[in-house]
């Protein structure tokens, strides 16, 4: 611990100008620069220290006035004890470490990301540099990830960096539409074109004219949407259902899947000729386990975000609830992590998240080394045999089948409940669940 002192309020403002410190201890009545004199320059400059004021004139007043003015807190002399004055000071120096880490992050949060998207790994630092050069063009993007990974927010990315940024930016969940709707939503229809047709009604292409459409899992098209999704493309041309004249649109696409469309076009299922016209520019977002070291922005982007909507003041994540959180694979990647924090700034009672508030499987983080029998650190010992990355993909195919097949077993074999006990949707469970081997009885 470094401690200055300073003989008046002058020569104190002008210590607090030229150094940085966590805390202040002011006295009210001053020589040359009173108490509420100096926080009143602290705040006018800005100064980063935390001011705790005594005095041996205290009143409500006085004291309402210094925590106006942005005092931490207020002492009166003589103190109670020692420990009064040091457990102030430990306070105001903990906020102060908070305050910093805060500023951080929010440092963090401008400089490491692109639109919506939030970290600075190496993965989604290609992702930029991708996004950025594709945005400017005229180019169809085809944007590749898990679910929860953040498509939808690359897309609209990619049209406020675009010269469409002023015209509409339209999000269409492709495997949303009932098959026998898609025509009809996505390109119109004339009145009488079916039963039930009474209007003439545009499509979501013409409501996109000019600007750009975003279709969520592609792969999910029905053939005779994929056809005339090829003629738009190819030609700039959409013809509404029931109507024999073309209409010619301005439309940037940018698509994207969870599904591999490679082995969607060796099945019969997509079109390959479309594949090429979509896949003129490939991005890639990567799974939430695969970057942990963004988890921290991430979480504090979300806690903030939260603690906002739900009034609450939480302003930071203690060293346990982090370490769950980057020891958890996140099957639902982020969109899995904003629940938990959300559902963390819901039913936490303090102001810093700890890992009970946590809706996490208990355990989650790294073990003990008391967890597993001749274990190290809550491996096994042939796991140190294997190179890092091997090592670190074997423990997280572990925990997803133990994860997976117990809330199966809590779901009593339904793949729906178990889908919603985990935070997950009905698709996302089912992929995790047959990648990971845990097979779904035949009763859901």
């Amino acid at each position: 611990m470094h401690v200055v002192t300073a003989s008046d309020g002058a020569q104190a403002l002008e210590v607090l100008s030229s150094q940085s410190f966590d805390v202040a201890l002011v006295d009210l009545m001053m020589p040359n620069v009173g108490g509420l004199e100096l926080l009143e320059h602290v705040r006018a400059r800005s100064i980063p220290v935390e001011m705790i004021v005594m005095t041996a004139f205290g009143d409500v007043d006085t004291a309402v006035r210094t925590v106006r003015l942005g005092a931490f807190h207020f002492l009166t002399k003589p103190f109670r004890s020692n420990d009064e004055v040091v457990v102030s000071v430990q306070k105001a120096a903990e906020h102060r470490r908070l305050v910093s880490r805060t500023e951080l992050l929010e440092r963090r949060l401008q400089a490491e990301g692109f639109g919506e998207l939030l970290g600075g790994s190496a993965r989604m630092q290609e992702v930029y540099r991708l996004a950025l050069g594709v945005a400017p063009t005229e180019t169809t993007v085809l944007i590749l990830g898990e679910s929860g990974t953040g498509k939808e927010l690359t897309a609209r990315a990619i049209h406020k960096h675009s010269r469409r940024r002023d015209a509409p930016f339209v999000a269409v969940n492709c495997s949303a539409i009932p098959v026998e709707l898609v025509e009809s939503e996505l390109f119109g229809h004339v009145r009488g074109a079916f039963s039930g047709a009474t209007a003439t009604r545009e499509g979501l292409f013409e409501s996109a004219n000019g600007g750009t459409i975003f279709l969520d899992e592609v792969g999910d098209l029905p053939p005779l949407a994929q056809v005339k999704l090829l003629r738009v493309l190819q030609q700039g041309e959409i013809k509404p259902v029931g109507s024999n004249e073309t209409r010619v649109i301005d439309v940037r696409v940018v698509a994207a899947t969870n599904v591999d469309l490679a082995q969607q076009i060796s099945h019969g299922r997509f079109r390959e000729d479309l594949f090429y016209r979509l896949n003129v520019v490939a991005i890639e977002l990567p799974p939430l386990r695969e970057r942990v070291q963004d988890i921290p922005v991430l979480a504090y982007h979300f806690l903030r975000k939260h603690s906002a909507r739900s009034r609450r003041d939480i302003r930071s994540i203690t060293p346990e609830a982090m370490q769950a959180l980057e020891g958890f694979s996140w099957p639902g990647n982020v969109r899995e992590l904003e629940n938990a924090i959300e559902h963390a700034v819901v039913f936490c009672p303090g102001d810093a998240l700890s890992p009970s508030d946590l809706p996490l499987p208990r355990g989650t983080g790294p073990a003990s080394p008391e967890s597993a029998p001749g274990a190290v650190g809550g491996f096994p010992e042939s796991a140190f045999d294997l190179p890092f990355r091997e090592a670190k993909q074997a423990a997280l195919d572990a925990f997803e089948v133990a994860y997976l097949s117990k809330q199966m077993t809590r779901a009593d074999g339904n793949v729906s409940e178990a889908a919603r006990m985990a935070g997950l949707d009905r698709s996302n469970f089912r992929r995790v669940a047959k990648r990971a081997g845990v097979l779904p009885p035949k009763r859901e």
